[in-house]
């Protein structure tokens, strides 16, 4: 999980990268080339938050990361077997263990600012998991043309495959007027290849209401040093302005909650996230 190009700079955040990096690798899902000592120290300083959180039954860091991870994963991995989908592009990847992990099976492109690219590259060779399917490339989310736009990035695909873009952990960090630009971008590069899909992660002021919540929002906050924003109040709102940023089918569910080590099961945090499925194209 990485960042675009957000009002304070992308240093602000950047520990969110680290800390999930981590997060995913204890929990079976990533590799060890991609575990970074600043995710593995960021993972231990946060834990007694987690432990406090779960044991007073509130919602957990953990509990929405492996919730919607997992959901995202599940729902690109149905459009990869439909045929559907054959090419991926994860805007914003940070150190995400999809391209590791789909590109034994399909085009798998990463993509994100020009040094944290870099820094991907580097550690996927160090590790030696390139091949020849995956590639890490540099793009500005917000750039709506030039070197480092998604425009040019499509121009590298082959057009008559079917691709999916994927996002996590992106859209609550930037505000609305943003979010719905980079929800055009999306949908009018996917209407170009014939069946496109959109996989990511939101929150909605109607889920986040409750002081347990509230209270979680701020720690998520200071922990990310910028501001947390819920562009929608309901599951409506959000499809209706998927719609109308160029998608034909948009639906939000809500992803199971997902067993962490040791056999804990935090449903709290996995019911404060939302998983976007979104479509161009006729329905596969």
């Amino acid at each position: 999980m990485s960042f675009g190009r957000l009002p304070r700079g992308s240093e602000a955040i950047s520990p969110t990268a680290h800390y999930t990096g981590f997060v995913w690798y204890r929990h079976g899902l990533s590799h060890p080339g991609l575990v970074t000592p600043q995710g593995r120290a960021l993972y231990h300083a946060v834990r007694p938050l987690n432990f406090g959180a779960r044991s007073l039954g509130g919602p957990t860091l953990e509990g929405f990361l492996l919730a919607r991870h997992r959901a995202i994963d599940r729902l690109l991995d149905q459009a990869i077997r439909s045929g559907a989908v054959s090419q991926v592009i994860e805007v914003a990847a940070g150190l995400s263990p999809r391209g590791w992990d789909f590109a034994r099976r399909i085009r798998y492109i990463e993509a994100d600012l020009p040094q944290m690219a870099q820094g991907k590259r580097e550690r996927l060779a160090a590790a030696g998991l390139e091949t020849p399917q995956h590639r890490v490339a540099a793009l500005d989310a917000l750039a709506d043309e030039g070197a480092l736009s998604l425009a040019a990035l499509a121009r590298t695909l082959d057009p008559a495959q079917g691709l999916a873009i994927v996002t996590e952990g992106l859209l609550n960090y930037f505000d609305t007027e943003a979010v719905l630009g980079i929800w055009r971008r999306f949908a009018a590069m996917l209407q170009r290849f014939p069946h496109g899909a959109y996989f990511s992660d939101l929150h909605l002021a109607s889920d986040n209401r409750d002081a347990p919540t509230r209270a979680f929002g701020k720690v998520l906050g200071r922990f990310v040093r910028g501001r947390v924003y819920l562009h929608f109040d309901s599951v409506a709102e959000a499809q209706a302005a998927l719609r109308r940023s160029g998608f034909d089918r948009a639906r939000l569910s809500s992803p199971p909650p997902q067993p962490a080590r040791g056999g804990a099961i935090d449903r709290k945090g996995a019911s404060r996230v939302r998983i976007v499925e979104a479509a161009t194209g006729p329905k596969a």
